[in-house]
């Protein structure tokens, strides 16, 4: 049986991701802050009290995940808080960045030796840290956050393409989730279903692009 760890699981895009995956057939591992009850009814495996904008979480990860191989490990843990340029505060975009852009990089720091050759890891991001694609400005934090994980994902596809690991970077599309105040054009499990189907299509070949949900290709 395959083996999944998804960061984020409680809710939205994570909880649909663990829904669909055990369906698929795979044991799913849960990181959560707090796990809701849709989550306990997809998985007994959930990990509890980790906040990936903490330093700590990556030995606590260590700790708690007593797998010896993750054949695919899947960050969704994200934070969105809206900054304006005539009202732009500092501290909310350090915690974005905390959580968006350094909390990823902690997640693999603690697992990537766990996931064997022919893995995935794959980074939830956001066209929003595309620079040829920002034609609007604001969201100072989220941009610039999710922007440094694109590229942290991208030294990491070429960092562990040697350990044959291929690391996806994937726009789920704007989804009606609390992050979005369900203010999106489709459903979670609609979003989850698309990203499924770009796991499945990465591989070392394609490991580093920069992928929205459906298919296309963003640009950096």
């Amino acid at each position: 049986m395959p083996s999944a760890l998804i960061t984020g699981a409680n809710r939205g895009i994570g909880l649909a991701l663990c829904r669909q995956l055990s369906e698929k057939g795979y044991e799913v591992h849960a990181v959560c802050r707090q796990a809701s009850e849709e989550l306990k009814a997809i998985t007994p495996h959930i990990t509890e009290g980790i906040d990936v904008a903490q330093h700590t979480c990556i030995e606590r990860l260590k700790t708690a995940i007593t797998l010896n191989s993750i054949d695919l490990v899947i960050n969704v843990a994200g934070l969105l808080i809206s900054t304006t340029w005539e009202d732009l505060d500092f501290e909310a975009i350090e915690r974005q960045h905390q959580t968006n852009t350094l909390g990823p990089l902690r997640v693999a720091q603690a697992v990537w030796q766990k996931i064997p050759k022919g893995g995935k890891l794959v980074m939830i991001t956001s066209r929003m840290g595309s620079i040829a694609d920002n034609t609007s400005g604001g969201a100072y934090g989220y941009r610039m956050s999710k922007t440094g994980l694109n590229m942290a994902s991208v030294s990491l596809a070429q960092d562990l393409k040697n350990h044959g690991i291929a690391v996806g970077i994937i726009h789920p599309g704007y989804v009606q989730t609390a992050m979005t105040e369900n203010r999106g054009n489709i459903g979670p499990a609609e979003a989850a279903q698309q990203i499924i189907q770009r796991i499945d299509e990465l591989n070392l070949e394609n490991s580093g692009s920069f992928m929205h949900a459906n298919g296309e290709q963003l640009p950096w």
